[in-house]
């Protein structure tokens, strides 16, 4: 049994901390608002006073919400009492907030590896998550019993913590291209007195078998958008981390602001704003 800490447990970060506490596991857990630490404390865990208490168990993994979340939490006074301890943060952050936590760690001594994850928060408690990690070797490989017990398969791209968080950019830039892709589709095929669940059945069994197309397209074609996995305000959050990641690397990016203009209707919507964020589809089907 190793102790570790668990920082941010929001839905995906319970999920995860939950699976560590299962598998035996002295886990410290620390969220800002306490009350999401009461059923992981019913299940084993200990319940920090502080992020530094929990990052002091030598390895802590973090989930929080955002750049601003991830920049405050690990303070320079927070990475001055963890000295020799490796933090593996989970999140999906930008490329120049990895930079600077990576500077941060550094300087004081800490360990730091970028390690987001790919899957919906249901996907977090089997341990079925795919993981993408970049850090230096010794800190992912310290991290690597736990980050198999947390994902399905680890990819390792580099030693620059900031690449592990332009693939996750990457991968949900494409997935917001998919909610579009199918939210056009789907409505056309209904204007045409197609079935929208017919249709999807057709395009799941054939071209596109992936989970992204499986998952999103039953939601879509039924308009059922709840429980919520990922809400609209993530979403735009995301597709604003792909805009940057885009000046970033010189990359141009021609779609980007048509897809903005969805999510972004969508937010202002009062209805669509609180289910998932492949609800932005209803915007199409009200153009």
């Amino acid at each position: 049994m190793a102790s570790v800490g668990f920082i941010g447990l929001g839905t995906m970060g319970a999920g995860m901390a939950r699976r560590l506490v299962d598998a035996g596991h002295d886990v410290v857990v620390w969220n800002r608002s306490r009350g999401a630490t009461e059923p992981l404390a019913a299940a084993g865990a200990r319940v920090a006073d502080s992020a530094q208490e929990a990052l002091q168990t030598g390895l802590a993994f973090s989930m929080l919400a955002d750049d601003d979340a991830a920049l405050t939490v690990f303070s320079d006074e927070v990475l001055a009492s963890a000295v020799g301890a490796t933090h593996v943060n989970m999140a999906t952050v930008s490329m120049d907030t990895a930079r600077t936590l990576d500077a941060k760690h550094r300087a004081a001594g800490v360990g730091y590896v970028a390690s987001p994850v790919l899957g919906r928060p249901h996907l977090a408690a089997s341990g079925q998550l795919n993981i993408v990690a970049a850090g230096p070797s010794a800190d992912i490989e310290r991290a690597r019993p736990f980050l198999d017990m947390l994902g399905k398969k680890v990819w390792s791209v580099g030693d620059q913590p900031e690449r592990a968080n332009l693939v996750k950019i990457a991968v949900n830039y494409n997935l917001i291209h998919t909610l579009q892709a199918l939210a056009e589709s789907v409505t056309m095929v209904e204007r045409g007195n197609v079935s929208g669940d017919t249709f999807v059945e057709i395009l799941t069994d054939t071209a596109y078998t992936g989970s992204a197309y499986g998952g999103y397209g039953p939601m879509i074609a039924r308009r059922n958008y709840e429980p919520v996995g990922f809400t609209v305000a993530l979403g735009l959050k995301d597709l604003g981390l792909a805009e940057r990641a885009a000046v970033d690397t010189g990359t141009a990016l021609p779609t980007g602001p048509a897809l903005r203009s969805l999510f972004e209707s969508a937010l202002a919507d009062e209805d669509l704003s609180k289910l998932d964020w492949s609800a932005v589809a209803e915007v199409t089907r009200r153009l």
